[in-house]
């Protein structure tokens, strides 16, 4: 099923506030996913995963918890305080506290540029994890730069969900976007992924289950978020 903007988030709504799926576990299934599609692609040297504070970067955590878990070396560089994070994002934050995972935070205020440039030069794959499907309006500072540095990255670049920056449904970018050779999308390829427009931020195409039931999906189509 291609997702619109409203049909993703209905997705969500549906399956935890009527179905019982705990957020959590949504996360957990996609993030476990994601990181089992990064081993099939044949990880071998550092893994750097660029996290915002929502559930995108909550993916994002879940992932390095994963790769962590079978050996993979693995840095978290979080554009957020950790104070700040909230919900299933700081839950499966926290749940990195054990894990052989270096994390660093970042000043949205001051953005330092050369360090982060330093955190991702030795990276063989980013993992973009910074915004979802649900952003709208044109990035903002300093994201806009972030991506700019992540773009500029010699590293493979894998997008989670979507790549940061592109429009869910109309496949442009809102100023600025992530430039992945690989997207696992979650749930279901997004509208705008169609759009020829989008083809050189997607790159590859991968589809990431939540582990929820087909009949959920025939529940949301064409009702946004009704």
């Amino acid at each position: 099923m291609i997702l619109t903007r409203a049909e993703a988030r209905a997705l969500d709504h549906r399956a935890m506030a009527e179905f019982g799926f705990p957020g959590i576990v949504l996360m957990e299934n996609a993030g476990r996913g994601i990181a089992e599609l990064l081993l099939s692609l044949g990880v071998r040297g550092r893994v750097v995963v660029c996290c915002g504070k929502g559930n995108n970067g909550g993916d994002g955590f879940v992932v390095a918890r994963h790769l962590s878990i079978v050996g993979v070396k693995v840095s978290v560089l979080l554009f957020a305080r950790p104070e700040d994070l909230s919900g299933d994002a700081d839950l499966a934050y926290r749940m990195l506290s054990p894990c052989a995972v270096e994390r660093e935070a970042f000043s949205l205020t001051d953005l330092d540029e050369a360090k982060l440039l330093r955190g991702l030069a030795t990276a063989e794959w980013v993992v973009d994890g910074l915004f979802g499907s649900g952003l709208e309006g044109t990035v903002r500072p300093p994201f806009d730069r972030v991506i700019g540095v992540i773009n500029a990255s010699p590293a493979r670049v894998l997008a989670i969900d979507i790549p940061s920056g592109l429009d869910s449904d109309s496949g442009l970018p809102l100023g600025v976007a992530v430039r992945a050779q690989h997207t696992a999308t979650v749930a279901g390829p997004k509208m705008g992924f169609a759009q020829e427009s989008a083809h050189e931020y997607i790159g590859q195409l991968h589809v990431i289950g939540m582990g929820i039931p087909s009949s959920l999906f025939d529940a949301v189509e064409g009702h946004g978020t009704d």
